[in-house]
């Protein structure tokens, strides 16, 4: 990878590269505290936030749905309609609304945190998770 004998590409790439590495683990570890305080908030324990799969179960569950989406979410397409499913019903049971669903879809590494941190308070109930 050499334009000119003896000038290197790799500490340009590596210049670009290292800062969004580091923007993209920035943004994954505030997510995950932020679902950490979001689960707490709704009354499960913060530590599912970091366990893939156990993660969309718990949120499945906060979001009022039954536990069988998760299987629905591994069916190509559908698992689109599902997600956005969720995550609507994860917005209402926060008290917020259909705008907020769709930052959570596009924006989830903001929206998410916001659910965590903010003033926001769980007012859903659990009782569809075991339908």
């Amino acid at each position: 990878m050499e334009i000119v004998e003896g000038c290197s590409l790799w500490p340009v790439l590596l210049a670009l590269v290292i800062p969004i590495i580091i923007f993209g683990i920035m943004v994954t570890v505030i997510e995950i505290v932020g679902a950490w305080f979001m689960f707490e908030k709704a009354g499960e324990p913060g530590w599912a936030a970091i366990i893939p799969i156990y993660n969309y179960l718990v949120g499945i569950k906060i979001a009022g749905k039954p536990w069988w989406y998760i299987l629905l979410m591994l069916i190509p397409l559908v698992n689109l309609f599902i997600y956005i499913i969720i995550l609507n019903g994860l917005a209402k049971n926060f008290g917020k609304g259909t705008g907020f669903t769709v930052g959570l879809f596009f924006f989830r590494f903001i929206f998410v945190p916001i659910l965590g941190f903010g003033k926001s308070v769980y007012i859903g109930d659990k009782s569809n998770f075991g339908a």
